[in-house]
């Protein structure tokens, strides 16, 4: 369809999940604007994967070459350590897996060279930056933007891509409790020439043990090593992207484990340090001509490391149902919300469950996880998330 007599579509967030939605509704003929607060597009948070779900999409936009220039290609994933002394419990080769089984491979990358690729894919007259939204409030089954500067939006369709905070969800469903998960994770990045060899291998390895878990994988061209780590939560722990912990602190929490993460710990940079807090599914996304996506509609925990992943989807799925029933918009909003609600809840709650397994006393329980983490094949296991492809669940 033209984009001069399509439907006037406001994107509020300029995150991952905003800007994916603005490129594949740019796919399908559509023309939106991106409302973004910061005054310029940048990531913090550091790594992420984009396992083959995700890859297969950013081929379909165009934007995979794009990403790959900075993305790192793993060749092992979920390689499982135990914690005492890096005994490894399972390991798979995904190099050859993924492409064999989901036709993309998986990679790691720095949040801000995803985003790269996604605002390549997106016009530079779509995006708006320093404009931060006051208000978002409904008149009838209007929704109505009002920003700092005074502007008022009324779009004909409105998408909440605003993050765990939105203020797009507060509207479409009112306040949502957030419970304390009593985790909180740790971010750092290590420059590769002070990485110990173990850390630099195209592997995204988790160290388990009681309480605790590590995460590390090369990002940035190979010239950082990502590490993410999760821990008891602190009474001052607070969720954000921004808050900061020391090298100290992180060191505390991981004392007594493999003397080689220790080495790779004190390497880091100042460590962000954030709660993660606990959201149940939403029993609605909508309202009027407004929807939600990514963060905003599902936060999760990172524990399958799909968050980017999901919000890439729902932009894929959205657009798709648009241009399905063009004339119809908030009917195609409302097949949206059926088609993604239920799988988004799911992965929220098998990665729920993760951080418990993950984090198990050493002991039976524990020796009974690693035999089955010995013998099991993620890979195939998961073949539900890798396998999705949004245009075959719309058909």
């Amino acid at each position: 369809m033209s984009t001069e007599n399509g439907p006037k579509i406001a994107i509020l967030g300029g995150g991952i999940g905003g800007l994916a939605a603005a490129a594949f509704l740019r796919d399908q003929g559509f023309d939106s604007h991106v409302y973004e607060q910061a005054a310029a597009l940048t990531e913090v948070g550091a790594g992420l994967v984009i396992a083959p779900n995700a890859a297969r999409l950013l081929r379909r936009l165009g934007a995979l070459d794009r990403f790959v220039e900075r993305a790192v290609r793993l060749e092992t994933g979920w390689e499982f350590r135990r914690w005492e002394d890096g005994t490894v419990l399972s390991a798979e080769n995904l190099e050859e897996g993924c492409i064999r089984l989901y036709g993309e491979h998986t990679y790691t990358a720095h949040r801000a060279d995803l985003l790269d690729a996604l605002r390549s894919a997106v016009p530079e007259h779509s995006i708006h930056l320093g404009r931060r939204c006051v208000s978002v409030e409904f008149e009838g089954e209007q929704a109505v933007l009002r920003f700092e500067d005074g502007e008022t939006v009324r779009p004909d369709i409105l998408i909440g891509a605003d993050g765990v905070h939105s203020r797009v969800r507060g509207a479409i469903v009112g306040p949502t409790q957030a419970r304390d998960s009593g985790i909180c994770a740790f971010r750092a990045l290590v420059p590769a020439q002070k990485a110990p060899d173990f850390a630099r291998r195209r592997a995204q390895t988790l160290w388990i043990g009681p309480d605790h878990h590590l995460v590390h994988y090369p990002v940035s061209g190979e010239e950082y090593v990502n590490l993410v780590a999760f821990a008891p939560a602190g009474a001052d722990s607070v969720e954000s992207w921004t808050a900061t912990a020391t090298v100290e602190e992180l060191l505390g929490e991981f004392a007594g484990w493999d003397p080689r993460l220790v080495e790779l710990i004190k390497a880091a940079d100042t460590p962000g340090r954030w709660a993660l807090l606990d959201r149940e599914p939403l029993d609605r996304w909508n309202r009027g001509n407004a929807t939600l996506l990514g963060d905003a509609a599902h936060p999760m925990f990172p524990f399958f490391a799909q968050g980017a992943a999901q919000a890439i989807e729902d932009g894929a799925v959205l657009a798709l149902c648009l241009a399905a029933d063009p004339g119809n918009p908030i009917a195609a909003l409302g097949r949206y919300e059926e088609l993604r609600r239920r799988r988004t809840a799911r992965l929220q709650q098998v990665s729920h469950g993760r951080s418990h397994v993950n984090h198990l006393p050493d002991g039976p329980e524990q020796q009974a996880r690693d035999l089955a983490y010995s013998q099991a094949d993620p890979l195939k296991a998961n073949g539900w998330i890798y396998e999705y492809d949004p245009e075959v669940a719309v058909s």
